[in-house]
């Protein structure tokens, strides 16, 4: 649905305090991302209050299109895969099944930029690229990636969780490449990867079923799958009355010394 005028207006403002901030602080890349989702902003501002782009030096007949910034090729990586995921995983995702650029050092600071965006504007934006949470403490999860429309309970990690998310994965994976007419060979190699460690794979690469990969692992994650849900149905009922704060509950609590010490003497 197209937004309106006013919603465009908003997120114009919203941007350009973003594009400032950035400015400020010295991060040059994100402001950039943020200059490119700015410009997007206004030309669609354009087409729906003057109904077509002006013709004017500053927006010329023929406009380049901006570059996706970084957090849309991540969403767009975990969207697919639907659970909390690493960086690596999600670079080889979108590397198999996705067109555009996304280099490894562009995702080292997401998380962070993200928070400090969420924390400036809240909810000013309809998804934010958060962290995985511990069911025992609430944490963010070491090196894992989630989407803040996920539900509380996907966003949760218990012991369980790890395995049962590759074979989600997996899963979600072979879904899709059974869909295509013609599986891609980059994305059966990622798919391989995953399931080289599932009981009931053993095709090299190239040769990979899909097919296969779903019987395997749909045979595995249902002996995981129930225990696994009750931990982090738990864990999120807690979290939702522990973290009144909302930032808590998309990016975790920050342990300091003396909650560590209060936690193992209990």
């Amino acid at each position: 649905m197209t937004d309106s005028a006013e919603e465009l207006e908003a997120r114009i403002a919203g941007l350009r305090a973003e594009v400032r901030r950035a400015a400020a602080a010295g991060d040059r890349a994100t402001a950039r991302q943020l200059r490119a989702e700015l410009r997007k902003a206004e030309t669609d501002w354009d087409a729906v209050v003057l109904g077509s782009i002006p013709e004017t030096p500053e927006f010329p007949d023929r406009v380049d299109a901006p570059a996706v910034p970084v957090r849309e090729h991540v969403h767009r990586a975990l969207t697919l895969l639907s659970v909390p995921s690493s960086p690596k995983l999600v670079l080889a995702v979108h590397d198999g099944f996705f067109s555009g650029e996304l280099l490894p050092a562009r995702l080292t600071s997401l998380r962070r930029d993200e928070e400090r965006s969420f924390r400036s504007a809240p909810f000013a934006r309809p998804y934010y690229v958060c962290a995985a949470l511990t069911t025992d403490l609430l944490a963010p999860a070491r090196g894992l990636m989630a989407v803040s429309s996920w539900p509380l309970e996907r966003r949760m990690i218990g012991p369980l969780s790890p395995r049962v998310d590759l074979l989600t994965s997996a899963i979600r994976l072979a879904e899709h490449l059974s869909a295509q007419p013609a599986a891609e060979p980059a994305g059966l190699r990622v798919l391989w990867r995953l399931a080289v460690s599932i009981p009931g794979v053993n095709s090299a690469p190239d040769s990979l079923d899909p097919a296969t990969v779903l019987e395997a692992a749909r045979r595995e994650l249902a002996v995981h799958e129930n225990d696994d849900a009750r931990a982090r149905i738990a864990a999120a009922r807690r979290a939702a009355d522990q973290l009144a704060d909302p930032a808590a509950q998309l990016f975790g609590v920050r342990l300091g010394v003396a909650d560590r010490r209060r936690i193992e003497v209990r």
